[in-house]
């Protein structure tokens, strides 16, 4: 069902796509079907549920998600792709968890990056990035270095509309910016207030330092990760 909606979504114009979000299998607030129904209602055409996990549950959130997945999907005509969050996971386990992910079913791979907020483990950014995964969450502080390696493996670095973690936007978009690695916005909701319009995510990537024209780019690299995730 996921791959049939790809031609509807090239006609639909856009609007928002959110590939990091959270629902009660981890410490999100609501569970996967009134999480849609509200980002439906907020104008949303695609998201994925991208829970907490490590070596503890991901067995548990992956098939699960996957399932509620398919059925919202085809309920509300919008994609609702199955992901995960890989969260202060060892950087040494990164890369193998990463791979087990996939296997279980997740469309979307996001490591929980070196945000300023949280003492995340040295080297988790370096960890994601070597594991190509498919985009590194609120990346912090993230050297030049990094950001050419984000650039060469193709994977997106997040400017992030949630509090704490935004902090770090405006360094993340410079450092991309130089390295011209690809930037996706997400909202890494785990409330329903934490869902953002179209109208919104425009001022906040602003508010990052983007321009015009470098917003409108940074979505359209959401709709090529989601249109990759259709085939």
């Amino acid at each position: 069902m996921l791959r049939s909606l790809s031609i509807d979504f090239h006609c639909r114009g856009l609007s928002v796509i959110d590939l990091h979000t959270h629902s009660i299998f981890s410490d999100g607030e609501l569970i996967p079907s009134e999480l849609v129904r509200r980002a439906v209602v907020k104008g949303y055409r695609a998201l994925a549920i991208t829970d907490h996990g490590d070596h503890s549950n991901v067995d548990f959130i992956i098939p699960r998600i996957a399932t509620v997945c398919r059925k919202l999907t085809e309920a509300y005509g919008i994609a609702v792709l199955p992901g995960i969050e890989l969260t202060h996971v060892p950087p040494s386990m990164i890369g193998e968890l990463a791979n087990e992910c996939r296997v279980l079913g997740a469309l979307i791979v996001v490591v929980h990056g070196e945000t300023i907020a949280e003492p995340v483990m040295a080297g988790t950014n370096r960890a994601a990035l070597e594991a190509s995964v498919d985009i590194l969450a609120h990346p912090g502080l993230i050297s030049e270095d990094e950001a050419f390696m984000a650039a060469k493996k193709a994977v997106y670095l997040e400017v992030t509309t949630r509090k704490g973690h935004s902090l770090a936007n405006g360094h993340v978009v410079a450092v991309a910016r130089k390295a011209g690695a690809p930037l996706v916005l997400n909202t890494d909701s785990h409330s329903p207030q934490d869902l953002v319009s179209l109208q919104t995510a425009r001022r906040i990537a602003q508010g990052a330092g983007l321009t015009g024209e470098e917003v409108e780019r940074m979505f359209e690299n959401s709709e090529t990760l989601l249109k990759s995730k259709l085939r």
